[in-house]
Formats: structure tokens, sequence, C-alpha cells
């Protein structure tokens, strides 16, 4: 049995959902704004993972322009029945305010990687929908219900309503079956058929470090369900020295080894010298990851082995390792027909007219739209931070005639948290490299004055940034041989959850090649390669 270290799929890989199909495994996770929709991953050993598919991949599918930052895609559910998976799915629309307004969809694939569906709209009465394949051969949608009223707990409850494949709708009378604890905001519903008992597992208590996974039983279908003895089945809440923080959104799976796995939503606080342990209990940049634990069973109720705080270190299944090939290139050339499908772009696909790797073979070449603060256009493909300590570097070609132009390199959290060391324009000292910051939506500059000019002979600027746990700068190079570190220190906290105003953010740290031109001339710059190299 190998030992398994957690997280198992690090950085922003949240919300995890697991299925089971003969000896292969797949966890499902949210993607948000992010686009493509939904990450799919596969293991046959539970210990090794690869990212397979990015099933939402058509603006018929899914289409967010204008969607708020962490609207978008949330708690996908993915199961297999019938001879094929289904993915359900929420696109949130409204976030703040009192209102939640969300709708929820079903696609279809015969085969993981596959085209998958056009999708099935199901219902908008709240966020978190999963379906759940009955033996009796029915078919049943559950999900948290959204009370927008004054005076009243916004989670409701968990609703269950009947789906009908043949008229490719939910039929019947939506039911409340279940109204969580007194820990409340009940929300990511999982049901489970068991031996003789339905199993609902839920979460609960929001999703920051209060999370936790929540379970109950009932002989019906329709409850009334009973709460674990020991609830909650997982959280970190009172180990607040856990390197995994914030555990709880969970899935089960059986392996086919007849050991039982628990999936869940987890957190790495960056380390905060000097500061209180509680209140804040820290920032997360990697965002909101997922970790494995090893379920027992005692008097028909599942427990994590070890206690209810989540393990760095397990045993894993008797099943042989299967170690896959790297799913991305340390170095990507932009010498193949497609992006790696690690990077995404914002809400939207962005067609051949923006992004290209034809126009100038070798390279992605990035027509500018607009700019780092647009919920609509941005043309921007990145990659999640998936390590404290890492080096991501680019080499851009870009010639700029206004300083509405600009182009280079950027790490990123949403429209109102980023950084960004682009190539612009000066109509004194003409090309010139700057730093560009966004904190909470405050915009500065701060080389004001000590722009860097770009050499008249230069072609390609090398940028390159690094992070170091809670630090991160930027260097650039005129020769890729003679590096200058840029002598400005920004705090890799300011990309998390943890520090965006209002809260109610859930995604995580982004590292790009950006282009803007807010002029409206769509100049394009040009990528020659992308490292994302991780360091000890």
């Amino acid at each position: 049995m190998a030992i398994i270290q957690n997280p198992i799929l690090t950085g922003f890989n949240p919300d995890p959902s697991i299925c089971r199909v003969g000896e292969d495994y797949y966890i499902a996770v949210s993607t948000f704004e992010w686009f493509p929709g939904v990450g799919i991953y596969h293991s046959k050993d539970l210990k090794n993972w690869r990212l397979i598919s990015r099933p939402l991949n058509r603006l018929s599918q899914l289409n967010m322009m204008g969607n708020p930052n962490s609207g978008g895609v949330w708690a996908p559910a993915l199961s297999y029945s019938d001879g094929k998976f289904w993915l359900i799915f929420t696109d949130v629309k409204v976030t703040e305010g009192q209102w939640k307004d969300c709708h929820n969809y079903l696609v279809t694939c015969e085969t993981i990687d596959g085209e998958w569906s056009e999708p099935i709209y199901l219902n908008s009465s709240g966020f978190d929908p999963s379906l759940f394949h009955d033996e009796s051969g029915k078919k049943y949608l559950v999900n948290m219900y959204w009370d927008h009223r004054n005076g009243h707990h916004n989670f409701y409850g968990i609703a269950l309503q009947e789906y009908s494949v043949e008229e490719q709708k939910l039929v019947g009378k939506s039911e409340i079956i279940f109204k969580g604890t007194d820990v409340a905001l009940v929300e990511a519903p999982h049901l489970y058929k068991i031996g003789e008992y339905y199993y609902l597992l839920t979460a609960e208590g929001g999703t920051k470090y209060d999370h936790q996974a929540t379970i109950a039983r009932s002989k019906d279908l329709r409850g009334p369900y009973e709460v674990h003895p020991e609830n909650p089945l997982i959280t970190s809440f009172f180990s607040p020295r856990n390197p995994l923080q914030k555990s709880g959104h969970a899935s089960i799976v059986h392996t086919h080894t007849d050991e039982w796995f628990l999936v869940h939503l987890t957190g790495r606080p960056l380390s905060r010298k000097g500061q209180a342990l509680l209140d804040p209990r820290g920032y997360c940049p990697l965002g909101r990851e997922t970790a494995i634990q090893r379920v027992e069973w005692k008097n028909d109720w599942p427990y994590v082995v070890g206690g209810n705080a989540p393990s760095l270190e397990i045993e894993g299944p008797a099943i042989d390792e299967v170690v896959w090939d790297r799913d991305y290139p340390e170095k990507d050339d932009f010498d193949t027909d497609a992006l790696n499908p690690h990077f995404q772009t914002l809400r939207i696909p962005l067609g051949e007219e923006i992004v290209s790797l034809k126009e100038n073979p070798g390279h992605l070449r990035i027509h500018g739209r607009e700019s780092l603060t647009s919920k609509f256009t941005q043309a921007f493909v990145a990659r999640r931070w998936q390590h404290f300590h890492f080096t991501a570097e680019t080499k851009v070609a870009f010639r700029p005639d206004t300083f509405q132009q600009a182009a280079g390199l950027v790490n990123y959290y949403n429209t109102e948290n980023w950084t960004a060391l682009q190539i612009t324009w000066h109509e004194e000292k003409g090309r010139i490299l700057d730093l560009s910051v966004c904190d909470n939506f405050a915009y500065d500059q701060p080389l004001q004055g000590e722009e860097i000019v770009v050499p008249d002979g230069v072609e390609y600027v090398h940028m390159r940034v690094d992070v170091d746990a809670d630090i991160y700068q930027y260097s650039y190079s005129f020769d890729g041989e003679d590096w200058h570190l840029i002598p400005i220190r920004f705090g890799s906290h300011k990309l998390s959850d943890d520090y965006i105003q209002g809260g109610g953010f859930f995604t995580g740290a982004f590292v790009g090649m950006q282009c803007q031109d807010t002029s409206g001339q769509n100049l394009a710059a040009d990528f020659d390669y992308f490292i994302y190299k991780e360091r000890e």
C-alpha cells in the first residue's frame, strides 16, 4: 500500500466530486469564472492524478460573459450510470446581496474525455446540485435551496426532486428533506445508498475556516434523516495547527478493492510569523485544494480513520501504484495545435481572432482586448498557482505605440486583485517595462518615474516571477541571460480568498500571459514560451 500525501490536487481545485468506473477513479472540481468549465482528474490508485477533461468547453454549454468574480461554475457533481457519465453543474450569475441567481444544468458523455452534450436546464432554486441514481432505476436531483427573505437564514435546506430521463426535466414535487444541523449553511449534498440506508453527505459552516462535512442517514429516501452521533464527519475547525484547514465539502468512494475513502476540500494557509493563530487563521493563495482520507464503518456509520480532523499522510488502497507522465510541460514552447488544458481564460473561450497558435507558429499570439478589470473580454491566458515556491517565465515581443497598449506577465486573483509586469509605451521614453497593481480595486504604478526603458534593438523581453511562499517578485532580461530583479516585493496573501474585501470569494492565484489594448486597435503580442517550474 502506497502512502498518499495530501493534498492530492494542489492549487485551486475545490469542491471535489469523486466517481469510480470499474478500476478507474475520477474527480470533478469547480472552476468558477475560469473557462473551460470543470476540471476532471483521473487516477488508477487514488494517489497519482492527471487532468483528463475540461467538459464545458463550448460557449453553447457555458457562457459566463459578465459573470461576477467567483460566479460561474460551482460544485460540479460527477456520476456514472446507464453506460455514460453524468455531470451536474451550477452557473452562478449573481453572488452579492440578497439573491444567488444561479442555474443548474446536466451534461452527459459516454467517455470522460469525449465531446459532452449540450446542457439540459434543470432548475434555479439553489446551488450545489447533485444527481442520485437510485437502485429502483429512478434518478433524483438534490440541491441546496436559497432563501432570500429578510429574517430568514439564506440556506433553507436540501431539496429533492425526481429527474425524468425520458422528458429531460425535473418532474413531481420538490421537497425539503434535510434542514441541516445548528451549524447551518447546509449545502453540497450528495446522496448514497449503502446497505439498507440512504446517506446524505452535506457541507456546513461556510467554506472558510469553520467548514465541515456533515453526514445523516435514513431508511427512506425522503427522510427524516438522523445526523451522525459524532458529527461532523470531517473538519479542521477544532485543529487550528493542522496544516490542512477549511476541511469540508466532501464526497465518498467505495474502491474496487472494497475500501472506503473520502475526498474533501481543504486549504493550506501560509506560515504566519508573529501573527495570532486563531483570528484570522491565515491566507491561502493556492486556493481551496482537494485532499483524501481513509474511511471505516462502525454501526452503519462512516468515520474518518484517525478522527475527524484531516491527516497529511494516509495509507492508500491495496492497489498497485500507477504513475502518469506530467500533464503539463515545465516549458511550453507553443508548438502544438491546442493549448495545454491547464491553461484557462476568463468567462468565455477566446477565439482564433484573439488567441492563436497558428498566426505565428511556435508562439502564442494574443490580440489585445479589455483591461484586467473587465468581466467581459480579457485577452488573458493563465494557469493556477500549484506550489508555494515556483518560477513562471515567458518571452514576449510587443511593439505598442500608445500607453493604452500593454502586454506581459500577470499574477491574478480576480478583477480587483492582481499585479502585472508589462511592456507598454511612454511619450518621452518610448517602449518601457512598467508594473501595475490592483489591490482591492485601488490602482497603483509603483515604478512611477522609474519605468525601465526597452532598448531599441530588443525584439523580445524575457519576464519572470519568483514566488517564495509569502512574497513574490518580478525580474526581466533583454537577452535571456542577464536578469534584473525589480526590487518591489508583493505579498502572496493578497491573491487569496481570505484577503478579498467583503468575503464570498472562492478561487485562487493564477499566473499567465496577457495583452490589453484599450484603444480598440487589437494590437497583438507574441509569447514564445511559458515556463512553470516548481522549486523546493
